[in-house]
């Protein structure tokens, strides 16, 4: 049976659709089947959904039942301080940051304070199962994806099977470390938005900036075929360009495009590339193959992303975000109108993710049997 690798990327509140996407993953599976993912990968908010399910690869089921209990229930205080006094704060001390530089070590320079994110990780996330799992061999390898803010490189840190030894690429590199509550709020700190995490030698910020090839942590832990999902929101779908002039952009649209660019840009470009690799490798026979010693290989790929787009999504959820944070982008209208980019990105309030999870589930209901043939294996052991 090939090694299968779960890739979650990351995205904020959009990865709500992961667990919608998981929970029908495991619908279509065989009765009783445990965890299905031998290779967890994840980057910013898909690095807590990976490292959640992790800790319950003993009790996949119970696991899927965890996360979706998690995300059904969210609001924003839980993630990061909505009230009015703690965003004036946190504005004036990026203010001030951007124009006088942090003044002492340990000023934050953020738009949001995600400390009751912490607290909530802290409480819900059982890192101590990670390892035994893996002792127990329910699990092969998991990464979490952060970002070195003075190296520049990607980082994988990975806690796996002792046999995985670190590597090292132009600006990639994989560490081996016992993953942490610190490595998760560090993949998951959104530039300006969320304050960096210092690990050992330096700070680290979202995993997703500067992460080239997001399927590569996977592939190097052992993945054989992979599973990708996406935030990215019908991604492949021609643009709506109308003939009636734009309005000069908002700040929020400015932060929503810059979010998109690092969060689905290269996901995208990535998955991309393995086709193409995938497509070479299918016209050169194996026996060459062999006798040229190539490194490379087909690597069976699945890619599930939402089937409509989570900016529309958003907008019509904007009344469910604090109102502080929505005067800090603009005002509700604005906000509504042309600021849902970086809204469905931050806004982690019950009834969006809801609506993300229903959708997640949906749309990998209506792919059945892609998901099947992609796990026919474990359709096979099953009988």
């Amino acid at each position: 049976m090939k090694r299968t690798g779960l890739i979650l990327s990351g995205g904020g509140a959009r990865a709500a659709y992961q667990v919608g996407v998981l929970k029908a993953i495991h619908r279509q599976l065989p009765k009783g089947h445990y965890n299905p993912f031998d290779i967890i990968s994840g980057t910013s908010a898909g690095a807590i959904n990976g490292i959640a399910l992790a800790s319950f690869a003993d009790h996949y089921r119970l696991g899927i039942r965890h996360l979706e209990r998690i995300w059904s229930h969210f609001s924003c205080d839980l993630i990061y301080r909505t009230d009015a006094i703690g965003i004036s704060r946190s504005l004036l001390t990026l203010t001030g940051g951007v124009l006088l530089g942090a003044r002492r070590q340990s000023d934050t320079v953020s738009l949001l304070d995600n400390s009751p994110l912490r607290e909530l990780l802290a409480e819900v996330i059982r890192f101590g199962a990670i390892q035994q799992a893996i002792d127990n061999q329910s699990l092969h390898a998991v990464a979490v994806s952060c970002s070195g803010l003075s190296s520049g490189e990607s980082v994988a840190f990975f806690q796996g099977h002792y046999s995985i030894t670190n590597w090292q690429r132009q600006r990639r590199i994989g560490r081996r470390a016992e993953l942490t509550l610190d490595h998760l709020m560090a993949s998951s700190a959104i530039p300006m938005i969320f304050p960096p995490v210092h690990i050992r030698d330096q700070f680290y910020a979202d995993g997703a900036v500067r992460q080239l090839a997001p399927m590569s942590p996977a592939l190097h832990l052992g993945a054989e075929k992979i599973l990708v999902i996406g935030v990215s929101g019908a991604a492949h779908r021609p643009a709506d360009v109308t003939a009636t002039p734009e309005q000069y952009p908002t700040p929020a649209k400015m932060m929503g495009h810059m979010l998109n660019a690092a969060f689905l840009d290269s996901m995208e470009t990535d998955i991309e590339r393995l086709q193409r690799i995938n497509r070479t490798v299918d016209l050169i026979p194996e026996k060459i193959r062999a006798k040229q010693a190539m490194e490379l290989r087909h690597i069976d790929l699945l890619e599930i992303s939402p089937s409509q787009s989570l900016d529309v999504i958003a907008g019509e959820h904007v009344e469910e975000m604090p109102k502080a944070l929505r005067l800090a982008l603009g005002g509700s209208g604005n906000a509504a109108r042309s600021g849902s980019g970086i809204l469905s990105y931050l806004l982690f309030s019950k009834g969006y993710c809801q609506a993300l999870i229903q959708l997640g589930y949906d749309d990998a209901m209506q792919r059945g049997d892609e998901i099947r043939a992609f796990f026919s294996d474990h359709f096979t052991e099953a009988k």
